[in-house]
């Protein structure tokens, strides 16, 4: 017997992987964040398998779920939005089926800051302008570390997503004011991939007001980075014709071709 974590995806049901969408075909046990996870996706079960909305449960109402399921050696799939990689409660979740003797498994999903990229049609890197991408949230009814404050990590000018924190966008305003001029890009993506998907860029000095001007409180990632609209930047070495690497030679010219560390 295994529980089978699925990320499903940020929303659009065909976004989640044939592994993931297999695993909730057969298994005869279906454990779903009901308040999230499209119904679309949940369809795809057996018709007798026993489908559980986790969205009113605590804890232990999921681990009996689990237990339950160990005593009758059936699969759970247990499915959950975007990957289980971020903010998911995975850790919580296996560290009880790890003190019950219960195997398990975690297969990836595609999360919200992806699909809000790909809504935005937007690399989140760029050669020589931004190589790094910080995923987190602004504090607040839920704390965020100290040292992992918003201006701390706006020092890197690295891109910034932040999950869970469409509520608190004046307070995101006003920390990361501290670091960025106020004319500094910001995108907000609400319910990334659903039919409803609604897509707001701005800056640090009006995006506050365009969000609430828009009713966005919840479901939106939001994007802070320099990258964002930027045209001005050089290609990659990827395709760079005087570059090798290890599938490629460089050609100087003429057809000829140079060796160079790649």
């Amino acid at each position: 017997m295994t529980v089978f974590f699925i990320g499903a995806g940020p929303g659009d049901p065909d976004l989640i992987t044939v592994k993931g969408a297999r695993l909730v075909e057969r298994c005869p046990v279906i454990l779903y964040a009901g308040s999230l996870v499209p119904k679309a996706v949940i369809e795809r079960a057996k018709p007798d398998a026993k489908v559980f909305n986790s969205a009113d449960m605590d804890l232990d109402a999921i681990t009996k779920v689990y237990t339950d399921a160990f005593a009758n050696g059936e699969d759970v799939a247990r499915v959950q939005t975007g990957d289980l990689s971020i903010y998911s409660s995975l850790a919580e979740q296996v560290r009880r089926l790890d003190a019950l003797g219960i195997d398990w498994q975690v297969i990836p999903g595609v999360s919200s800051f992806q699909a809000s990229a790909a809504a935005l049609g937007q690399e989140l890197t760029l050669p020589e302008k931004c190589q790094t991408i910080i995923l987190s949230r602004a504090s607040g009814r839920t704390p965020v570390p100290d040292k992992e404050n918003l201006k701390s990590l706006a020092a890197h000018e690295a891109t910034l997503c932040l999950f869970l924190s469409a509520t608190l966008i004046r307070k995101v305003v006003r920390e990361l004011s501290e670091v960025y001029p106020m004319s500094w890009p910001v995108a907000v993506v609400e319910k990334a991939s659903h039919p409803e998907q609604r897509i707001i860029r701005g800056t640090l000095a009006d995006i506050a007001d365009k969000m609430h001007d828009a009713n966005i409180r919840s479901t939106a990632m939001i994007i802070v980075s320099k990258v964002l609209g930027e045209q001005d930047f050089v290609d990659s070495k990827l395709y760079d014709p005087t570059f090798s690497h290890a599938c490629r030679k460089a050609r100087v010219g003429d057809g000829d071709t140079v060796n160079k560390e790649g």
